[in-house]
C-alpha cells in the first residue's frame, strides 16, 4: 500500500544556493490532493532578533488558460451531422 502524501511536504535545505535571493530550504507540498513548490528563507526579525521562516508556494503544475478555450472552440465547428 502507498504512503498517502495528501496535506503533507518536505522542506530540505538549499546546499547549492548560489544567490542571497535563493531560498535557504526548497521542496514540496500537497494541499487537498494539489501539488506545490514550496521555498523557505530564514530571516532574522528587525524588532527582537528572532529567526524564522518565510515560505513561498507556487502551483506545480500551471493550467493553461487558452487549452480550455480550444476544446470549446473545436466542439464549436460549423460542420453538420
Amino acid at each position: 500500500m502507498e504512503y498517502d502524501n495528501t496535506n503533507r511536504g518536505t522542506l530540505y535545505r538549499n546546499e547549492n544556493k548560489k544567490e542571497e535571493n535563493h531560498p535557504d530550504y526548497s521542496g514540496s507540498l500537497n494541499v487537498g490532493g494539489k501539488e506545490f513548490w514550496l521555498s523557505g528563507w530564514v530571516k532574522e526579525s528587525k524588532k527582537d532578533g528572532k529567526k524564522f521562516f518565510s515560505l513561498s508556494i507556487k502551483p506545480k503544475a500551471k493550467e493553461n488558460p487558452h487549452a480550455k478555450k480550444q476544446v470549446e472552440d473545436d466542439l464549436n465547428d460549423s460542420i453538420p451531422f
